[in-house]
């Protein structure tokens, strides 16, 4: 994935109130489904109802809620130039009138987003959920110490995305259906692509598939991680001396340090370093919890996409 979807992501999580598209956009996305972020890619792996870890009796599910189409139609340097009626000539119908219009955008990384009834569907219960989650997603059925839940996911009656990769980008589009609007035809159903100059993406659905989510996202104890960077900047505080010591080599005397760097990921070998057995089915709940995918998790979604 190129860097300029990115402002695209960043700004439908805010103004959706947390939803992010998935990748690839053709993909389809369930509340329940789990799955990792490698190489910027979505791995889906499994459903947490389909793979039997929840039975659907304890489950509640909220079906179909409404969301606010204002937060749902959005962009950001794009504008829209010229809107007419014209007419046209057919070999067998004769002539017809068609309403086009051009949109422009101003930068690499521009968008235009409409998207028509947007609804959800969301795990209503997950607080009942989420602790036998973490025991049978870490140990009795996987062993999993990074994975992400979806919550929620939601899907639309259409929608429609632009995305341009230059610096001015340019979309035609036109419809043979009357359209009193014709400041708006971009994400009209009945519209189409005449032309597309310097776009990334110009993506249109109409199947209805759950396309953007919610997701909690298994991640340590912050209690835990503030015992283990403690313990790592105790060990890093005798490594100078030991090294000197261990090697007897003169010119480790000169390297020696009382400066102590701690990576701000650090916690990420939190769990490596753990003694074999410490972490168990009846201490996990001490080690994990959840958290929101939040613009982090955008982030992740950016870094070598599509590479081994």
């Amino acid at each position: 994935m190129l860097d300029f979807y990115k402002d695209f992501f960043r700004k439908f999580y805010k103004v959706t109130g947390g939803f992010i598209p998935v990748r690839p956009l053709e993909e389809s996305i369930y509340p329940g489904d789990f799955f990792q972020i490698v190489n910027g890619e979505m791995v889906l792996l499994g459903n947490i109802f389909r793979n039997r870890l929840i039975h659907e009796d304890d489950v509640e599910f909220s079906i179909g809620a409404k969301l606010s189409p204002v937060a749902w139609n959005f962009s950001d340097g794009v504008s829209k130039p010229y809107a007419a009626r014209s007419k046209g000539n057919a070999a067998l119908d004769g002539e017809f009138e068609y309403s086009r219009q051009i949109l422009t955008f101003d930068g690499q990384g521009s968008y235009i987003f409409k998207c028509i009834a947007p609804e959800s569907v969301r795990i209503a219960n997950w607080t009942q959920l989420e602790k036998q989650l973490i025991i049978k997603l870490t140990h009795t059925y996987y062993s999993f110490r990074e994975v992400y839940v979806v919550t929620e996911s939601a899907s639309a009656s259409s929608w429609s995305l632009a995305i341009s990769d230059a610096e001015k980008g340019e979309l035609e589009i036109a419809t043979s259906k009357e359209n009193e609007n014709l400041v708006d035809l971009f994400g009209d159903p009945s519209s189409k692509t005449i032309l597309a100059r310097d776009i990334a993406c110009n993506h249109h659905d109409q199947s209805g598939s759950p396309c953007f989510f919610k997701a909690k996202k298994l991640v340590v104890r912050d209690s835990v991680q503030e015992v283990f960077i403690c313990d790592l900047i105790r060990e890093k505080s005798h490594k100078q001396q030991w090294a000197l010591q261990f090697y007897n080599y003169e010119r480790y005397a000169q390297a020696a340090s009382t400066r102590v760097h701690v990576p701000a990921h650090a916690h990420a070998s939190l769990l490596d370093m753990m003694p074999q057995n410490q972490l168990n089915a009846n201490n996990a709940l001490d080690y994990f919890a959840w958290a929101d995918a939040n613009t982090d998790d955008i982030e992740r979604l950016f870094v070598n996409y599509g590479t081994s």
